[in-house]
């Protein structure tokens, strides 16, 4: 693959790669061979037709198409490889009008956004400030209560269901005097209050007691999820047959043992607190890795075209429709809980997409400013976790990267992480109301 890069104003280039004939016409055989598989041609077993026969009988031209539509993909990828460009969104590609011929080289071009580049100011020994762990007996107390939850049982209450308590009922529905699929129960548990059916219905329950008939009128919401109730008034005809209220245990050391395991309370509160603390931690450290590279970002000068932005926040949606796929939910689902436009949710994305791109930008200049390299060493390191998961030798995983054209990709990464980590590890942490004190006395040319 040969490729020549051409730079374009607004962080854009422009591509134009050749593809060797010795590439095409492999190709192209496979693409021959591929439509053999269906073709029956005298002379020859079904599947096992030469391909300069089927390209004869079918024509150069169909199987050059064919060649050039399954294989451009990887023919992109791999000119992005050797032009060692970042990319960043979707390229417009330009295929020439004729296809070539036998024995000549493919030649394309595509035009791309890529990183904005980033001219460095500070990015060591940054003032960053950084919270200290607070875990206070609110929290504590929310987490045992959490586990008083757990170990809660139901006990039969003989009086009047109220908010909070469970009653247990049959119930049928109807919908101008007939019955409708899915609106009849038996033996259902609802606990009051909870918000699980439809609006009104649980409010009309209050007060029952056990043996209790109740009429139950309500509208179903006019963008309830099944179309053919949308919108419907029902009515319910309720039996309670019984009523039951949540029994909380004692906060003793009888308690700590069946929650936890633990010989008294003060131990279970003990091991709470250090559990929230460690985690507190974390999160701290993650929010000021981040703040010390965005504080780097500050003092960075970096040329941000919006076209660019739009393509990132383009980039993190599809990624997240993708994610979303794997969980059974489709983009139209994921618009109606989120009730907004895909529009508009793009445009929320901006910013995020906007400061990924500095990021980015810095970091990938700090790699180039401090040479920064990762080894194949380095990589068979981080990839030993993995093969052990997978039950393969890193060095096979590592073959594999540089087989599929992704060693750089996945050395590039590396480096941004060995970047970050030397920006944070010269970084001061400071009391984060000594930071926000020093911003209001500062100002850019003051």
């Amino acid at each position: 693959m040969k490729t020549t890069v051409t730079e374009l104003p607004e962080s854009r280039v422009r591509v134009e790669a050749e593809v060797e004939p010795a590439e095409v016409q492999k190709r192209v055989d496979q693409a021959a061979r591929a439509i053999g598989r269906d073709l029956r041609i005298p002379g020859f077993r079904k599947g096992k037709v030469p391909p300069p026969v089927i390209i004869s009988r079918v024509g150069r031209e169909a199987v050059v198409d064919q060649a050039v539509r399954e294989s451009l993909g990887l023919w992109y990828v791999a000119a992005v490889d050797d032009a060692g460009v970042a990319t960043i969104g979707d390229p417009q590609l330009d295929l020439p009008e004729t296809m070539p011929g036998e024995g000549e080289a493919l030649t394309f071009s595509f035009e791309i956004a890529v990183r904005p580049q980033a001219q460095l100011g500070e990015y060591k020994e940054l003032e960053v400030g950084r919270r200290i762990p607070d875990v206070g007996d609110a929290e504590i107390d929310a987490e045992v209560e959490q586990l008083r939850e757990r170990l809660a049982r139901l006990d039969t209450h003989e009086g009047t269901a109220e908010n909070g308590d469970f009653v247990v009922m049959d119930y049928v529905g109807s919908i101008d005097g007939e019955e409708f699929e899915g609106g009849a129960g038996r033996d259902q548990l609802l606990e009051l209050g909870s918000g699980r059916l439809i609006p009104g219905f649980e409010e009309q329950l209050t007060g029952a007691a056990a043996g209790e008939h109740r009429t139950v009128e309500v509208a179903f919401p006019a963008d309830y999820n099944a179309e053919h109730l949308a919108g419907k008034d029902a009515v319910f005809e309720v039996d309670v047959k019984e009523v039951k209220r949540k029994q909380l245990p004692d906060l003793d050391d009888e308690f700590a043992v069946e929650a936890a395991g633990f010989d008294s309370l003060d131990e279970l509160r003990a091991d709470i607190r250090k559990r929230l603390e460690e985690a507190e931690e974390q999160a701290i450290d993650r929010e000021y890795r981040e703040a010390v590279v965005d504080a780097a970002v500050a003092n960075a000068t970096v040329d941000v075209p919006q076209p660019l932005i739009d393509a990132r926040a383009k980039e993190l949606w599809d990624n997240m429709l993708h994610s979303l796929s794997h969980q059974g939910i489709n983009k139209d689902a994921y618009l109606s809980i989120a009730q907004k436009s895909e529009e508009e949710l793009l445009d929320e994305a901006k910013p995020d997409a906007e400061q990924a791109l500095r990021r980015e930008a810095v970091l990938t200049a700090v790699v180039e400013a401090e040479k920064l390299e990762i080894s194949d060493d380095e990589v068979l390191e981080a990839l030993t976790e993995s093969a052990e998961r997978g039950n393969v030798k890193p060095k096979k995983l590592l073959d594999r990267l540089r087989s599929e054209g992704r060693l750089d990709a996945v050395k590039e990464d590396m480096a941004a992480r060995k970047a970050v980590d030397l920006v944070v590890d010269t970084a001061k942490p400071i009391e984060p109301g000594l930071e926000e004190a020093r911003k209001k006395l500062w100002t850019p040319g003051s």
